[in-house]
């Protein structure tokens, strides 16, 4: 009776079996590199390979494969070899020019670059410059803005507002105070065409003023509650109407210190008249060009994003309404922004940018 070629007889090591039943068993590990290690394991129990076959639902070619590759390179022997692929055909010096022409050069008839011109340029497709600007992170197409403050008391604003941010005073309120103005209230010259399967909403591009209103209000940096108010105009008097119902509100055994911006309407003398006879008011203005540390200009870009871009109002009243909605839904389950940096790290960040910008070429 013919039996077949004999098989090599397999055996591991303790190291090797104990690596071949942690791939084996692992749910990260490649699929087929665990079904290797449970063949090989199989077939070191002394079983045919007609039986591991059957038992691992695979044919005897791939047993005797996987067998023969084992008993010749050991467990490295089960890895994928490398694959020959189709041969590199962008040299690095061409990668190089790419990348230079980019950070280096501009285009003669616009002022950022673009895969198509920078492909003709370079005799490159579109499609390889395009994977060169992602290997290294470059997108011409994109500009950000930034602004550094010029305030000589920088340092000591940003380390009196982050620490109110991150350490709030016992037994004090801490609020983010600014106006957001003018906000206007805009109307379509025609209806809107509703949203509706395979179509987007769509609107007409221009628009009817109905008027402005200006918006007055203060964020609790604990809580993150808003209070705030609507006015016509943007005054001084507008700004002590907004703080009178502050001051009315909470108990008198709290603290109030108010973070606002260096606004001409929050230093006339009526404010520090009022302020002179509310001894429990402390103001900490924001270094000049840096709205950004005040929480409450997070909020406003909330509310531009959500109810005011995209709103459309047939009246100032309306606005008016809309937005005290909007905090009034707000409100009914605050999130607190969280303020995670400390001044220190503010300061190294902005360090490390001027040094950036400072040994810059442009």
């Amino acid at each position: 009776m013919r039996t077949g070629r004999p098989s090599s007889p397999l055996t591991l090591t303790d190291e090797e079996r104990h690596a071949l039943e942690r791939w084996a068993r692992r749910p990260t590990t490649a699929q087929a590199l665990a079904q290797r290690a449970r063949l090989v394991l199989a077939c070191a129990a002394g079983k045919t390979n007609t039986r591991v076959a059957h038992e691992l639902r695979v044919t005897k070619q791939t047993v005797g494969k996987w067998r023969s590759r084992f008993l010749a390179q050991r467990a490295d022997g089960l890895l994928d070899e490398p694959r020959p692929g189709a041969p590199r055909t962008i040299a690095d010096a061409q990668v190089e020019q790419v990348v230079a022409l980019t950070l280096e050069t501009m285009p003669r008839d616009a002022t950022h670059g673009s895969t198509r011109a920078m492909a003709a340029r370079c005799g490159l497709s579109q499609s390889t410059v395009s994977r060169i600007w992602r290997a290294f992170g470059l997108q011409p197409h994109r500009t950000e803005t930034f602004k550094l403050s010029k305030d000589p008391l920088f340092i000591e604003k940003v380390r009196d507002i982050v620490g109110l941010d991150l350490n709030p005073p016992d037994r004090a309120l801490v609020l983010c105070v600014d106006e957001k103005s003018p906000i206007q209230a805009l109307d379509r010259t025609q209806p809107l065409l509703p949203m509706r399967p395979g179509q987007v909403e769509r609107r007409t591009h221009d628009y009817v003023r109905h008027g402005t209103t200006s918006l007055f209000a203060a964020l609790d940096v604990k809580s993150g509650r808003v209070a705030g108010t609507c006015h016509r105009r943007h005054r001084a008097v507008e700004f002590r109407k907004f703080l009178d119902p502050i001051d009315d509100t909470v108990p008198d055994d709290l603290e109030i210190h108010l973070i606002l911006d260096n606004y001409a309407t929050h230093k006339t003398p009526l404010i520090r008249r009022w302020l002179a006879k509310r001894p429990r008011f402390h103001l900490h203005f924001t270094p000049t060009g840096a709205s950004w540390i005040n929480l409450v200009e997070r909020w406003f870009a909330t509310l531009t994003e959500k109810q005011i871009r995209r709103g459309t109002h047939r009246s100032t009243r309306a606005l008016e309404a809309a937005i005290m909605q909007y905090i009034a839904v707000t409100n009914e389950q605050p999130k607190p922004f969280i303020w995670t940096k400390t001044a220190d790290e503010i300061l190294a960040s902005v360090e490390r940018f001027c040094r950036r910008i400072s040994d810059s070429r442009h």
